[in-house]
């Protein structure tokens, strides 16, 4: 993912470290040597409460004759997951319309269905083809023959810390692990002491392999105390970024970096007027 800033350090600027681990389509994990833990978990809580997402905010029904009631089903298709185009809306606070609701800073979706059949998530029709359900076999309401489902939904941008919907992801870290390996006499002994195998022998000496899979259970440690210390990297930390389907995980992560600059940028401002003359 290449190279950033620590822009919460004081001194100046430095360069951070980010190493991609794996990389699936709404997976991710990497590693960031250069923060410390208070970055880390700023990090972390931007990803979760502060990157915007699209989710269903009204809906307004012209038929219902399901065996749910209009607030179920509307809280059902607030949950949806939205493929989100962040350059193409914005907050409704931040938006030129000043919060009255535009193409700019709200979606409308349409449902007309009738039954038998189980309506699926498929079935709302966006006015943005770039922004629909991320999964669209997520299923809705039952409906019997001759039942009817009429609506019409609008989506908005939205913070995870307004409410759960907008949240992007499951974001979380953990430090990364620091094994120091001493001169052992019973090197298999120590191998077979750890849960996730990533200990291993090669001519007669005990060496680590996949150390990001340790999770510092101590293991090894507590079998082998005279040879084997483990601990945390206190500036390294590994990143594991689980997208609901709004926003690519690498979308969710370089979100965060802008909020946290701008953020930073705030404060840097209203700390400089309060400064005494």
């Amino acid at each position: 993912m290449g190279a950033g800033k620590n822009i919460l350090e004081e001194g100046g600027e430095f360069k951070m470290t980010i190493t991609t681990l794996k990389k699936e389509k709404n997976k991710l994990i990497f590693t960031i040597q250069g923060i410390n833990y208070v970055t880390a978990n700023t990090l972390r809580r931007i990803m979760t409460a502060e990157v915007p997402t699209l989710a269903v905010e009204t809906v307004e029904f012209t038929k219902n004759m399901s065996v749910l009631y209009d607030e179920v089903i509307a809280h059902r298709i607030g949950l949806i997951p939205i493929k989100t185009d962040l350059k193409s809306y914005n907050l409704r606070e931040e938006c030129k319309c000043k919060g009255k609701g535009c193409a700019m800073c709200q979606l409308k979706f349409s449902l007309k269905v009738a039954g038998p059949c189980t309506v699926m998530s498929s079935e709302l029709k966006s006015k943005d083809p770039k922004c629909t359900p991320a999964y669209p076999d997520m299923p809705i309401v039952t409906l019997e023959k001759n039942k009817k489902l009429e609506l019409t939904a609008t989506a908005k941008l939205g913070k995870g810390k307004e409410h759960t919907k907008f949240i992007p992801g499951l974001v979380y870290y953990r430090a990364y692990p620091k094994i120091q390996i001493k001169s052992c006499n019973e090197p298999e002994k120590c191998a077979r002491a750890c849960p996730k195998k990533i200990l291993e022998v090669k001519n007669q000496k005990l060496i680590v392999t996949r150390i990001e899979e340790c999770d510092l259970c101590n293991a090894c440690s507590n079998a082998c105390p005279d040879c084997i210390t483990t601990g945390q990297e206190q500036d390294k930390f590994i990143f594991f970024i689980e997208s609901w389907g709004q926003l690519s995980p690498k979308e969710i992560f370089l979100k965060a970096i802008i909020v946290l600059n701008k953020k930073v940028d705030e404060f840097a401002k209203d700390l400089k007027k309060s400064k005494p003359d």
